[in-house]
């Protein structure tokens, strides 16, 4: 069994879980770090994220399964064997192209990815203007990365919640579970229509579970349902894809503020050093550095004798 495989197996088992597990939103490998090292049973990689720290530019269609791809296989490793669920937007195309995204993620040490419903170029879930595919493409979708060989978690999103209303999306989560998905995710949505979806999957004979986005992008996060009640109407991850870059980009200001005003960052709270140097494994690496080194003269000599 992969590494990759293994992590999915652990994302499944999350899944069927008998409880529900916060997803922290990592970034790059400290972050990853971090979020292991704090315990997290499982994160997660946004589109909005990657499209923030890797292109400078908003959730609008910009980022690439490529960039999201590329950017997990650079904090995989620091991850230990955690699991991550990636953003995969619409799977940049049809059917197809979600396939290979699948099998990209797949390659980069993704567990599990997250594909939606909405029209390419697509946008943050929580913007205007919105548009999603009829219910039948966004099922292709969802089938093909199901059958793409890969092992990954399926998440299938939707959208539709504030262009086609409660019956749409209902109508595809039941499309979603059909095709395979191992969760589904309706964005947007609260307490009444999670318990709606949860409803019309059991009554299809579906025990598919929700995942749950708790995310600043759709405003206050310290309000709405709680894990018993969220717990209650199936869903068995949320996900907090942005609380961590929020966080890191407000301390990164208050310290070059502090900087060009003061002259250091000594009054603004940081990790020390050997903290970073610790989260990024240089003791280890010292130690096989020495291990690895040529024999001192004076041991070659002896070994001579």
């Amino acid at each position: 069994m992969t590494s990759a495989t293994a992590s999915a197996q652990r994302l499944r088992e999350l899944l069927d879980g008998p409880a529900v597990v916060r997803l922290p939103g990592v970034f790059d490998a400290p972050s990853a770090a971090l979020a292991a090292q704090a315990g997290a049973s499982a994160v997660c990689l946004s589109g909005a994220t990657v499209s923030a720290v890797d292109l400078g530019v908003p959730d609008l269609g910009f980022v690439h399964g490529t960039d999201i791809a590329r950017r997990a296989a650079s904090l995989v490793p620091s991850l230990d064997g955690v699991p991550l669920l990636a953003d995969a937007d619409t799977g940049y195309g049809h059917a197809l192209q979600a396939r290979q995204t699948a099998r990209s993620y797949a390659a980069a040490g993704i567990a599990g990815l997250h594909l939606e419903d909405q029209e390419s170029p697509k946008r943050c879930g929580h913007l205007a203007g919105k548009s999603v595919v009829d219910a039948a493409e966004a099922a292709g979708r969802v089938r093909a990365a199901v059958e793409a060989g890969t092992g990954l978690v399926v998440v299938a999103r939707t959208d539709a919640l504030s262009v086609r209303g409660l019956s749409s999306v209902v109508e595809r989560c039941l499309a979603f579970a059909d095709a395979g998905a191992d969760a589904v995710f309706v964005e947007g949505a609260g307490l009444a229509e999670l318990e709606e979806v949860a409803a019309a999957l059991a009554a299809r004979g579906h025990r598919t579970p929700q995942v749950y986005n708790r995310s600043e992008a759709g405003g206050a996060i310290d309000s709405g349902p709680g894990d018993e009640e969220l717990y209650q109407v199936g869903v068995r991850l949320v996900i907090h894809p942005v609380s961590a870059l929020l966080a890191a980009a407000y301390a990164v200001r208050r310290a070059m503020n502090e900087i060009l005003t003061s002259g250091h960052a000594g009054s603004v709270d940081r990790l020390a050093w050997p903290e970073l140097t610790d989260l990024v494994g240089l003791p280890g690496l010292l130690d096989d550095e020495q291990r690895y080194a040529a024999p001192s003269a004076a041991r070659l000599e002896e070994r001579s004798r």
